[in-house]
């Protein structure tokens, strides 16, 4: 089986498609094309791994090539590496305009051209792990909302209205993003629960409720640790997300700014969600009563600058709520 990357060479010059043959030919599979048209009818049908375009062709130019490749769903996310003879910054700037992701100037020194593909296409296998890894940590947390919410709805809420808080808080856009990711494996731990605990219609017994304590512990324990910024941020939530402001929740009785300031977050996304949504052991409650509800536990169970902030993206909360219903 061929395992090298797809390298797609368009260029109207036979001299120059024959130039970074004898480049790449050792580290790639090339397929080449001498005019746009054929660029991109191979870009669809071979999905290369990056391709090098030439600007300056007849009929169809490089920058109309790369403005359909990044108009199609099939080809958009392809990294494209001019290979231009254009200099001015304004070419240059047209290009990276339409989506280029760098440029390598005519005549082609071979070095050059050799750590430019290496480079993009080791960007093209990072991007790829963390939207990988990204996608794992959403479906385990939808795992185990399935387990006691018919629709898994509640993760994909809780986690927006984490990140809206976090905005509200301060975060970057960046951090806040990373919020809105970790937070769906808040519940993993609910995995090793058993079904007749997680489903039971009632209140559950002093023994229940000590086993169903156990799930921040599990969801550490399955988390691990990791040296990834987003799954170290998922198991501190996991761990903390149930821990009260003062000191009265599980499993460390942590109190205050002693709780992560990630843990606070989510309990107070979490909570609302829960009250806020039918649950097999009660009605879903008004939105006016669920915040009652946080300004009354403020100081107790929630971090009391935080519900305020919260109240006060209430509408941007409630957006949310909105766009991902609870499926009938």
């Amino acid at each position: 089986m061929n395992t090298k990357p797809k390298v797609l060479v368009v260029d109207d010059e036979p001299a120059n498609l024959q130039i970074l043959n004898d480049i790449l030919q050792n580290d790639y599979t090339l397929f080449f094309a001498k005019d746009g048209e054929k660029g991109i009818e191979l870009a669809i049908s071979q999905l290369p791994d990056i391709i090098l375009l030439d600007v300056m062709m007849p009929k169809m130019t490089g920058h109309e090539v790369c403005k359909i490749l990044k108009s199609n769903k099939k080809t958009k996310f392809i990294p494209v590496i001019f290979v231009t003879a254009l200099t001015e910054v304004g070419d240059e700037e047209k290009g990276f305009q339409l989506g280029a992701v760098d440029y390598i100037i005519k005549p082609v020194s071979p070095p050059i051209v050799k750590v430019r593909v290496k480079n993009h296409l080791s960007l093209v296998d990072v991007n790829e792990v963390k939207a990988t890894r990204l996608q794992i940590v959403q479906r385990l947390g939808m795992a185990s909302e399935y387990k006691d919410n018919e629709t898994g709805m509640h993760v994909i809420r809780m986690s927006h209205y984490s990140q809206t808080l976090a905005l509200a808080h301060g975060y970057s856009n960046e951090a806040a993003e990373e919020i809105l990711n970790a937070a769906p494996m808040h519940d993993v731990g609910k995995i090793g629960i058993p079904d007749y605990i997680i489903q039971k219609p009632g209140k559950l017994t002093p023994e229940e409720w000590e086993i169903m304590k156990r799930h921040p512990e599990i969801g550490a324990e399955i988390i691990g640790d990791h040296h990834s910024s987003l799954l170290k941020l998922a198991r501190s939530i996991a761990i903390t997300h149930h821990e009260k402001f003062d000191g009265s929740g599980y499993p460390y009785q942590l109190k205050g700014e002693q709780i992560p300031l990630e843990g606070r977050i989510i309990a107070i996304a979490d909570v609302f969600d829960a009250l806020t949504t039918v649950r097999p052991y009660k009605k879903a409650w008004e939105v006016v009563d669920a915040v009652d509800f946080l300004k009354k536990e403020s100081g107790s169970h929630f971090d009391p600058d935080l519900v305020q902030k919260f109240i006060s993206v209430l509408p941007k909360i409630l957006e949310i709520k909105n766009q991902w219903p609870e499926e009938i």
